[in-house]
């Protein structure tokens, strides 16, 4: 399981479809909030976060409420595009599963720091995965089947497509077989426990399939909108990690100086390298840690070619990105991909 954080956070509508379906079981869950350190009132603004283990806390506390061992899978039919805050928007304007895949790892922050997205592409099959932060085990495997659940969910009901051919849960089967047919009843197809991994195995072909509800020019205003959110987010992280989601942001086909990121961030450039060598960083370092991370996902789970990927990671020639792949991995990129296929 990821190591959790203190600074983690759950955005408003994520606690939501918890909140509707604790109503639909007749469970007063005000008297949980209390108990959990939430304030009633933040829920009437979707623009809020709480802390995550608030949100754990609830989720437990609903869990035992309801007595149901699969509360979060059922909570994810009261899933809905504002669930996900802007980010449930802007998947509805993306043009495919493969373009929409792309905008979750930048803009997931904005739902909360639950757990993380990824993508794996291998033998013409997609596991798109999701793994949790929660630290209780319980909570983590109700969170996990309620993403999975929310993500089938979403795709029937606002995508008109459900692209999975299987899911899968890392954790094992509920004791009570009578449960499974809830699962099947859900996903639709099947579903697998004890696995390497949690999330949704599909066709590589599914991810280009046209979603006919996109709009180009809708989803740049929710990408513009997405962007200061994740900006006004920021303000609560290290600086370092502020730096790092800017420069995920702007920095396909040139990477921005410093200076450009120090006004971004509203401070001079002297103060930007004043902050990053106070958490034991440099600009130059969290650029570059950024490239290697992009690189690697690019070459394990896209098609780009390798002057495409130099493109996407700012780099003005291929070559200098080809010579600092070697230097940071000790391989060539061509290697490194031929390696993972």
């Amino acid at each position: 399981m990821i190591e959790t954080s203190a600074n983690n956070l759950a955005s408003v509508p994520a606690i939501i479809p918890y909140l509707k379906s604790a109503e639909s079981c007749g469970i007063d869950y005000f008297p949980l909030l209390k108990q959990a350190g939430i304030d009633a009132q933040v829920l009437s603004d979707n623009s809020k976060h709480i802390a995550g283990s608030a949100m754990e806390q609830l989720l437990l506390l609903l869990i035992k409420a309801s007595g149901d061992n699969c509360f979060g899978l059922r909570s994810s039919q009261f899933v809905e595009p504002a669930s996900y805050s802007v980010l449930g928007y802007i998947c509805m304007n993306c043009s495919t599963l493969r373009a929409m895949q792309a905008k979750i790892p930048i803009f997931e922050k904005i739902v909360g720091d639950m757990g993380v997205t990824s993508v794996e592409v291998k033998n013409g099959y997609v596991l798109q995965r999701w793994q949790c932060k929660f630290s209780d085990n319980l909570a983590a495997r109700h969170e996990v089947e309620h993403v999975l659940g929310s993500w089938v969910t979403y795709a029937r009901k606002f995508l008109n497509f459900a692209p999975q051919d299987e899911v899968w849960f890392q954790h094992s089967a509920p004791s009570d077989a009578a449960l499974l047919a809830d699962y099947a009843e859900i996903f639709g197809c099947p579903v697998l426990f004890d696995q390497v991994s949690s999330g949704l195995r599909m066709r590589e072909d599914r991810l280009d399939v046209p979603l006919p509800q996109a709009n180009e020019k809708l989803l740049e205003m929710l990408l513009d909108h997405a962007t200061r959110l994740l900006a006004e987010l920021n303000h609560s992280q290290l600086v370092t990690d502020q730096v790092k989601n800017l420069l995920r942001l702007m920095i396909k086909q040139q990477a921005p100086s410093s200076a450009v990121i120090a006004e971004k961030l509203g401070m001079s450039s002297r103060t930007l390298q004043r902050r990053l060598g106070e958490e034991g960083s440099h600009y130059k370092d969290v650029l570059n840690e950024l490239r290697l991370e992009l690189a690697l996902y690019f070459l394990k789970n896209t098609e780009l070619g390798l002057e495409s990927i130099a493109y996407e990671l700012g780099y003005a020639e291929a070559r200098s990105f080809y010579r600092s792949f070697k230097q940071w991995t000790g391989q060539t990129a061509g290697a490194y991909r031929a390696a993972q296929r």
